[in-house]
């Protein structure tokens, strides 16, 4: 398998496809990083260096890995956070380049914007710009509960209420929606879920919820979910495999204390998933 992943990089910690590729390189997908930014440590730190890289220079690359004739190879096409308007354009780009070289491939956009702790945190045309532009030509999205809210105007907070956001996202054009971080009111206490929803179903894991704020655990989650998509092409093993590496690579950073994620360090837990967690069709 192979995978285009458009997204940011960082020198220090994982978010982005520095929290990406290792992942997915450890599962067997051969994959082509493209950079949108190249900092020293994520923004989340409140200080940080380096460069955003143009929009132009990263459709060089893209055309650059296009002139080497991979496009007809490529399985999916992976983005992330967006930190220009510019970029949606490359990527939206990239995608039908892709597509017209393979009409097989997949696309996966995680549309970060925010969450609902901390509302929006990108810049204000961002979320538009997903909403009209770049959600409707994705095949897989990968929001989590606030950002589904936004991209389809509601509120969802029950079971019913998210899936019917999600019928209205599957609308939009995405076949497949993954909604992380689903909190309901009458979910078990301790706990956090997520959703998976296409054509055949839908169906919801549940997992304990770990008290911690973990940087690139998204990023993380989007890869591994779309590669295991693509390569059995059922939402539930997806989710099911996604939830369990994710939840080990999680506690163990909590129990390590560091901030950063302990993503190499967990790497047997994204190669063989204990699948201790059982996802339940909900529709």
């Amino acid at each position: 398998m192979k995978i285009l992943s458009i997204q940011s990089a960082v020198a220090y910690g994982h978010v982005g496809n520095s929290a990406a590729v290792f992942p997915l390189q450890r599962i067997g997908v051969e994959v082509l990083p493209v950079y949108t930014v190249n900092f020293s440590n994520h923004t989340g730190y409140g200080a940080w260096r380096g460069p955003l890289i143009a929009p132009d220079d990263v459709r060089e690359v893209i055309t650059g890995i296009e002139e080497r004739g991979v496009f007809g190879q490529i399985d999916a096409i992976l983005s992330g956070y967006q930190g220009g308007e510019g970029i949606g354009d490359v990527i939206i780009e990239a995608v039908a380049r892709v597509k017209a070289a393979n009409p097989a491939a997949l696309y996966a956009c995680d549309p970060v914007m925010g969450n609902a702790k901390s509302g929006c945190f990108v810049a204000p045309a961002i979320p538009v710009l997903l909403r009209e532009k770049v959600v409707p030509v994705a095949d897989i999205i990968t929001p989590n509960q606030f950002e589904l809210g936004f991209l389809t105007d509601t509120e969802p907070d029950t079971l019913e209420s998210t899936l019917a956001s999600v019928d209205l996202a599957h609308a939009m054009g995405p076949r497949t929606v993954l909604v992380t971080s689903v909190e309901r009111p009458d979910r078990e206490e301790g706990t956090i879920e997520m959703l998976a929803a296409d054509e055949h179903g839908a169906w919801i894991v549940q997992t304990p919820h770990l008290p911690m704020k973990a940087n690139g655990s998204g990023d993380v989650t989007a890869a591994l979910f779309t590669a295991h998509y693509v390569e059995t092409g059922s939402a539930k093993t997806a989710l099911e495999r996604t939830a369990s590496s994710v939840y080990d690579l999680l506690k163990a950073t909590l129990e390590s204390g560091e901030r950063e994620l302990l993503l190499v360090e967990a790497q047997e837990f994204y190669a063989n998933p204990q699948m201790q967690f059982t996802a339940r069709q909900v529709r």
